[in-house]
């Protein structure tokens, strides 16, 4: 059986509003949540095969404490999965090698959303 782990970034940080949105940063709460994932990630013994992430600051520094307790987990960070929606999210799944029984998805709401309720059974996928 193959394994989706879904996780949104962790609460970004809204203090420059000149700041593009690919470039907003994790806010301190944020960055004690990403920790506090990883931390949930390690103690259950959650490995997965692959770990794929979008490619915008605040995924990214959410990964780096997840990352950490999974240091032998192949990443992967991908500007095609920044703002994603439900189909292109689904598509880069159906392309997963064959030996990635599991993979874990850092991203974007309302995309990982409507992916979950989609592969839930509530939506198109």
């Amino acid at each position: 059986m193959k394994l989706l782990y879904l996780l949104r970034h962790a609460k970004s940080s809204w203090d420059d509003p000149a700041l593009a949105d690919h470039e907003r940063p994790l806010a301190p709460r944020g960055r004690r949540a990403a920790a506090s994932i990883a931390e949930h990630l390690s103690s259950q013994g959650i490995r997965p095969a692959l770990i794929l992430c979008s490619s915008s600051r605040r995924t990214r520094e959410t990964l780096e404490p997840v990352a950490a307790v999974l240091p032998d987990v192949p990443t992967q960070v991908e500007a095609d999965l920044y703002g994603a929606g439900e189909g292109t999210l689904l598509e880069r799944l159906h392309r997963l090698p064959g030996p990635a029984d599991s993979v874990l998805l850092i991203g974007h709401n309302p995309g990982l959303q409507d992916l979950a309720l989609a592969l839930a059974g509530g939506g198109d996928a």
